[in-house]
């Protein structure tokens, strides 16, 4: 009986090299054969290594094309799923609006979007592609449709940009150049010549290397100050997945030792784990579980179900026909093939001993590659290149330099998954006419979609020019575009220059970008100070970090919420300027200053070097508001158990009928009792959601996922048909969309999107 490859499952292993010997060699019991150290960890000789003549022959192996077909498979049928959700085949008329004033963010500039119809098109083709790669039906032809059109959606904008998506179409095209379609695949059924045919050894290669890229590289990224430390996703470690460590750790420790320590030992670890026989079943359950987790924890699309389906091409390549042997025989017509004898491929280098004939050896030859093709040197190059230019890329950062910011490089490559999460404290855009002097402000975000502009100076870049070309049309001649960001971080700081006009700013990508701001990474000790003040606080007082630039200053309004805020210098020297008073206070460090509510300050930092403040403030009004709603719920507890003995006055009746009348809040005429009631409402039905039933959250999920779908095909059907035969009169066509938005239940459309503010993370 043949003996299995210690290590099919490494990177270049050998997969089974024995299983794919054919009938007609000799017996295992005449050919005696025994492996070295190296062969049974790494699955290859170190002769292999020693020529080009053998490496081309190890990376064209025959090796058993059972896991590839499978991993197609899956991909397929992810990416075809992927592409009415991440991609937004079902939402694409609001990203795509036809005739309206739209600043977009492609790589290219030249790039832009076809008319609406016709991008219903490109997404049909691109899903048309993945059902194709899913079933092995015309496979090189739908891979070719869906990496085509992939690619130019991906391109088209690059405020989608995340290394999950990146990595889908790295694997489409390597798909493309595979033969994936040699196993459970409809072309198997057309072609009987390359049904169950081998496939070269490469094929694994790739695909695993580029999955250990994925994981190590981002071990690599996440050794980071602010992920060592614990600081970059601390918030997680509130989220219900992590409550059984609270029972044994404080939140502190969770987020650092489970969250940040847990995350980085695992991507370092991953590719390794899986990549030995010995330690391969322990990463599955590791790997798994840290997927799952974040299908929970992040809305990341098909990303962790893709990275679940990668797991089993670190195995023994044989494992789905031992896997589907198990099924009933009934079953095998539409099962997977259990035959373990694949059919030669041209594709393939085979040892010579294969050709020799059925008469039996005493001694057999030296088993030596049969003759090279180009075909298999130009797959052997391929390889070796792609793999180094793969752990190139993302340390390419030096090339690229205008996409270099806070995070270095573009978004995408470079694989530092949630190493940095930041928001923005302060936005603002100031235009000055060119001609009259005129100054006046934007609305962040107007003429785009899009938020992630604020953080990249090639977006920012491309957001000016324009802006710059819309703004003429509303009597702003030659504008000038200034742009004030600051990153809520820790400090809150200047994300780019405000003294600059954008417009005219010099940009390239392969040039340092000099109205970027530096990191002040020299304040981070300033961080555990400021833990540190934030937790002697009270519930109510908030506390705001700023560090600013000799020079700049901060213009701010406090709300009249806000009714005791104070400014706090920590280091450097600032000057307060209250603009209504028209009044300047200087503050050394260690000084502080009330600031007036409803009115505009100023903050200059006139030190030589960069200024530390902080904002101390308290919401008197949202203080005030939860006192009330403190008694209002005292007052409903009394009234409900009996106790309250004085009656109730018009205004507070509502408060008898809150548990039975779901009009009691309309009917509620004293606006804090109906924002108590309001209130009330939510937090029962988001109560109530949670505390759903396993069934009835997975009918839930099933049925806003079928309306989805639904409206994606839908309105990529009336495009079609608008493609074909014309836009019908708008009367039918609104009915048409109409019914497109249609779902299941108007009340609980309407409960979702109450509820989608109420909760963050997309739990419900």
């Amino acid at each position: 009986m043949e003996t299995r490859d210690a290590v099919a499952g490494a990177i270049v292993g050998s997969d089974g090299e024995e299983q794919t010997t054919r009938k007609d060699a000799a017996p295992k019991k005449d050919k005696p054969q025994t492996q070295s150290r190296m062969e049974q960890i790494f699955g290859f000789k170190k002769e292999d290594l020693t020529s080009w003549h053998s490496l081309v022959a190890l990376l064209n192996r025959p090796t058993d094309p059972a896991s590839l077909g499978i991993f197609r498979c899956l991909f397929g049928l992810l990416m075809a799923i992927d592409v009415t959700q991440e991609r937004g085949l079902s939402h694409l008329d609001y990203k795509y609006l036809d005739g309206a004033p739209m600043c977009r963010f492609p790589l290219f500039n030249f790039l832009q979007p076809l008319p609406l119809d016709w991008m219903y098109l490109v997404y049909l083709v691109m899903f048309l592609g993945a059902l194709g790669i899913m079933l092995g039906c015309f496979y090189r032809l739908s891979c070719l449709m869906f990496i085509s059109t992939y690619w130019y959606i991906f391109f088209l904008d690059k405020t989608a940009w995340n290394n999950h998506s990146y990595l889908y179409g790295l694997i489409g095209f390597q798909l493309t150049l595979m033969d994936g379609n040699r196993y459970w695949s409809v072309d198997g059924l057309r072609r009987p010549t390359i049904r169950n045919a081998h496939v070269p050894l490469w094929n694994y290669t790739l695909l695993r290397i580029q999955i250990f890229i994925v994981y190590f590289i981002a071990g690599i990224k996440k050794l980071d100050a602010d992920w060592v430390e614990g600081y970059s996703m601390s918030y997680l470690a509130h989220h219900w997945l992590f409550d059984p460590f609270k029972v044994i750790l404080p939140v502190e420790l969770v987020s650092l030792l489970v969250v940040h320590g847990g995350g980085l030992i695992l991507d370092l670890t991953a590719g390794y784990l899986l990549f030995f026989d010995a330690t391969r079943q322990y990463a599955f359950f590791f790997v798994s579980y840290f997927h799952c987790m974040n299908s929970q924890l992040f809305s990341i699309g098909m990303f962790s179900y893709t990275m679940l389906a990668t797991s089993p091409l670190f195995c023994y390549p044989d494992w789905p026909r031992r896997f589907f042997a198990h099924f009933p025989r009934f079953l095998r017509a539409v099962l997977p093939l259990t035959s373990p004898d694949p059919q030669p491929s041209t594709s393939c280098v085979y040892n010579e001993t294969r050709s020799t004939g059925t008469e039996r050896q005493e001694t057999p030859p030296v088993a030596r590659p049969s003759k090279l093709r180009l075909k298999h040197k130009l797959r052997a190059i391929f390889t070796i290149l792609y793999i180094i230019e793969q752990l190139f890329l993302p340390y390419s950062h030096f090339i690229t330099k205008g996409y270099n910011n806070w995070t270095n490089g573009l978004y995408g490559y470079s694989w530092d998954m949630m190493v940095h999460s930041r928001s923005h404290q302060h936005v603002k855009i100031t235009y000055k006419d060119g001609k009259t002097g005129e100054i006046g402000y934007l609305n962040p975000g107007v003429f785009t979609q899009s938020r992630r502009w604020k953080d990249h100076g090639d977006m920012l870049k491309q957001y000016a020019s324009c802006l710059n070309q819309f703004l003429p049309r509303y009597n702003i001649s030659d504008p000038e575009i200034y742009f004030d960001i600051w990153s809520e971080c820790f400090p809150s700081l200047r994300i780019f220059d405000p003294r600059v006009d954008i417009v005219k700013a010099d940009w390239s990508p392969f040039q340092t970008n000099t109205w970027l701001m530096p990191l002040l990474v020299d304040l981070s000790p300033w961080r555990t100070k400021f833990q540190e003040i934030e937790g002697s606080l009270d519930n109510q007082t908030e506390i705001v970090f700023i560090a600013d630039f000799p020079g700049l200053h901060l213009e701010n309004f406090v709300s009249e919420d806000l009714g005791n805020t104070s400014i706090h210098v920590l280091q450097g020297q600032v000057n307060v300027e209250v603009v209504d008073e028209k009044k300047n206070y200087t503050l050394q460090p260690g000084e502080q200053i009330q600031v007036p509510a409803g009115a505009y300050h100023k903050v200059y930092t006139v030190s030589e070097d960069p200024s530390c403040y902080m904002y101390i403030y308290v919401n008197t009004t949202e203080a005030v508001l939860l006192q009330n709603f403190t008694k209002l719920s005292e007052l409903q507890e009394r009234v409900r158990n009996g106790t309250e003995t004085e009656p109730l006055p018009p205004e507070l009746q509502p408060l008898l009928a809150a548990d039975d009348d779901e009009g009691a809040e309309v009917n509620a005429t004293d606006p804090i009792v109906r924002l108590f009631l309001k209130r009330q409402r939510r937090m029962k039905e988001v109560k109530k959601r949670r505390e759903a039933g396993v069934l009835e959250r997975l009918e839930r999920f099933a049925v806003k996922k079928y309306y989805t779908i639904r409206r994606g095909f839908l309105m990529a059907a009336i495009a079609m048909r608008n493609l074909a035969v014309g836009l019908p009169p708008l009367e039918q066509l609104t009915r048409e969309v109409a019914f497109a938005n249609m779902k299941g239940s108007q009340t609980e459309a309407i409960q979702d999107e109450r509820l989608k503010d109420e909760v963050g993370h997309g739990e419900l």
